[in-house]
């Protein structure tokens, strides 16, 4: 049966798969060299068949070497071809070198940088720097990318942008923003996460004709999550069933001014299959919050005392939205810290978690984290984690010992141990008050009718973003309020079969 994997990787472990197909498996390096160039021509082919004047700009690398391959084979197949060399193919080495002879062999011709701004193509491929760049493109190769990127043409990055940050998804300065990135051996993490997905366009991977045990090889791989992960943890329900065999949603929140919160919350967790939801809140405004929502549950709870009894019953607690950082909402999130019950925690109960409760041992529980709440908790800044989503995640987890879900552009899960994932889908439109909340309530959800707080995590934030998507499809991104993506939840966790 064909891998249905999405493996994620490091520069440095994509360095090893290159390692394991050579030398473990004996592969040329110029093989898959080949083969990468004929992956990404074929790619251009089918996507920009009407394209007749190619323009392949080579850096000093492999990448530069692949990207001769794709020169080399479109001039073959009769189409315009220009080379831009960013180095002198002389001074190339080993594989890159051997593919720059090639293309010279078949009547290629190269032209120095820079190309005056008059010079005419209509698709351009970026071949200049590939996966090993720590830091902006300079000189030549900055200039080289504000070329491209003020072109028009439709752009192709050979393996990944040139700019981009592999491991981070970070653009360093100026990066090249794509089309369209064919990229080889093992998918890049940063493609999928901060800056990646505004540069790589649509993403193709080309394994090269390599094993499996290649992929394999690296066992510190993360996964990026596939649409169909709704299909396999949330199987069909049997009829025998009643509202008590998917669970009770125990939502704690909704300080004064911010009952939207909870009641978002509470409503999605209904709205992605919790039995029953009991939304725990202030008085002043407990008998209000259900008025749009009748099948919420609420109890008005000025005291923790006042949850007695209902902690030993519920199948999981949701609290952090709307809860304030009073002293109610401190007493509040004692009691349930002390519950015995898993948790799901967001915004303000993470902000207690950083300052009154820094150190206290978390019972097992999701965190949901927008940026700024994660530098909280790990004491640093918004920007600090944004610079490494994955590994800024990873050290929330561990520091925790919880799940952590660092939510944003490419949202990724980690647990403690440092396995991550990472999810490709959702859209602009899902950064608007109270989003979090909606996903609070639909991992809680997904606690409830019986996943593992991984499972539950991953399955959330997966149904949480095609619910974006959906809604956004239907209306467009710029206005999109949380409650259209709760709509929009039982479309996308009842996929047909």
């Amino acid at each position: 049966m064909a891998d249905q994997t999405i493996r994620l990787y490091t520069a440095e472990q994509v360095r090893g798969l290159d390692k394991c197909a050579i030398e473990g498996h004996g592969i040329p390096g110029m093989t898959l060299m080949e083969k990468a160039g004929q992956s990404t021509f074929a790619a251009a082919r089918a996507a920009y068949p009407s394209t007749r004047k190619y323009l392949v700009l080579c850096g000093g690398g492999n990448n530069g070497g692949d990207g001769y391959i794709v020169a080399r084979l479109a001039l073959e197949a009769g189409l315009q071809v220009t080379v831009c060399a960013l180095k002198e193919p002389a001074q190339l080495t080993g594989d890159a070198l051997t593919a720059a002879d090639r293309w010279q062999k078949a009547g290629g011709v190269e032209r120095a940088w820079p190309l005056d701004e008059s010079f005419e193509f209509d698709l351009v491929f970026d071949a200049m720097l590939g996966t090993g760049l720590d830091r902006e493109p300079a000189g030549d190769y900055g200039d080289a990318v504000e070329f491209i990127n003020r072109s028009g043409k439709p752009v192709i990055a050979v393996d990944i942008p040139s700019g981009l940050n592999a491991d981070t998804g970070v653009a360093m300065g100026r990066a090249v923003r794509a089309n369209r990135t064919v990229t080889f051996i093992g998918e890049k993490r940063g493609m999928y996460t901060a800056d990646g997905p505004d540069h790589v366009g649509v993403v193709s991977f080309a394994d090269l004709d390599t094993p499996l045990s290649v992929r394999e090889s690296q066992p510190d791989h993360g996964v990026l999550i596939q649409e169909n992960l709704i299909g396999h943890l949330l199987p069909p329900r049997r009829r025998n069933s009643h509202k008590g065999s998917f669970g009770w949603v125990l939502a704690v929140g909704g300080n004064e001014g911010m009952s939207g919160a909870v009641r978002l919350a509470g409503e999605a967790a209904l709205r992605s299959g919790a039995g029953k939801v009991t939304v725990a809140t202030r008085s002043s405004h407990a008998a209000l919050v259900n008025m749009s929502c009748p099948e919420l549950m609420v109890r008005a709870v000025e005291t923790p005392a006042l949850l007695n009894g209902l902690l030993d019953e519920i199948s999981v607690i949701v609290t952090g939205t709307g809860l304030g950082q009073t002293d109610w909402s401190g007493r509040m999130l004692s009691a349930c810290l002390d519950s015995s019950r898993p948790l799901i925690i967001d915004a303000d109960g993470l902000n207690l978690l950083a300052s009154e409760f820094s150190g206290v041992k978390l019972p097992p529980a999701v965190l949901t984290p927008h940026p700024a709440e994660a530098g909280r908790l790990l004491g640093c800044s918004a920007r600090d984690i944004q610079s490494d989503r994955v590994g800024a995640t990873q050290e929330l987890a561990k520091q925790c010992q919880a799940i952590a879900v660092l939510k944003g552009c490419g949202t990724v899960i980690a647990d403690p141990s440092g396995k991550y994932a990472i999810c490709p889908f959702g859209n602009p439109g899902m950064a608007t008050a109270g989003s979090g909340d909606v996903l609070a309530g639909i991992i809680g959800a997904m606690v409830s009718q019986g996943l593992a707080l991984w499972d539950a995590a991953l399955c959330g934030v997966l149904a949480h973003a095609l619910a974006g998507d959906r809604a956004a499809a239907g209306a467009g991104e710029r206005g999109m309020v949380a409650t259209d993506i709760t709509g929009q939840l039982p479309f996308v966790l009842n996929p047909e079969s």
